[in-house]
């Protein structure tokens, strides 16, 4: 309260004045109003909610996190994916992190893929870790790789690399 009344006063005091300048420059003075405006984004939005009662045709693409619990054909990128109970998913399902509680009808690929007992999966699933409760129904394979993200294009070629040299030796 006290610092308070000093910055609600006009400031016929020089203490007032020196008391309002360290506030304003640790704000802006790591880099003025654009970096304090670059700093608000960084606050996590909320999960994009997909209803119930939604149905897509198309893909989704989104740096933060879906939670589906809805109908989409189409293939879906994102940082976290939540799939549902209700939801249905045709297309190939791209994430940092994956759960599944609902059903995917397509290749599943993510950094963290967690499969619920509620989970019906029928696709590969290629990923850094994996979970799956007991209860859920899974048809496809499972392919472990360092960068599930990228398509693993760079394990076929670490794996090509060495036969030449090995022929050629």
């Amino acid at each position: 309260m006290f610092s308070k009344s000093k910055i609600n006063e006009p400031g016929p005091k020089v203490d007032d004045t020196s008391a309002q300048k360290p506030v304003m420059p640790e704000t802006s003075r790591p880099g003025s109003a654009t970096e304090f405006k670059a700093s608000a984004p960084k606050a996590k939005p909320a999960a994009s909610i997909l209803s119930s009662d939604l149905h897509i045709t198309g893909n989704l693409k989104t740096t933060g996190d879906i939670n589906v619990e809805g109908t989409v054909e189409g293939d879906i990128r994102a940082h976290l994916l939540t799939v549902g109970e209700t939801a249905t998913i045709k297309g190939e399902v791209v994430a940092d992190d994956v759960v599944v509680n609902g059903r995917v009808v397509g290749r599943v690929r993510g950094l963290k893929v967690r499969l619920t007992a509620t989970a019906r999966v029928e696709g590969d699933i290629i990923h850094k870790t994996i979970a799956i409760e007991s209860g859920a129904h899974f048809e496809g394979s499972v392919q472990r790789q360092d960068d599930p993200l990228n398509g693993g294009k760079a394990k076929p070629i670490a794996a090509a690399a060495p036969a030449p040299a090995a022929s050629n030796g």
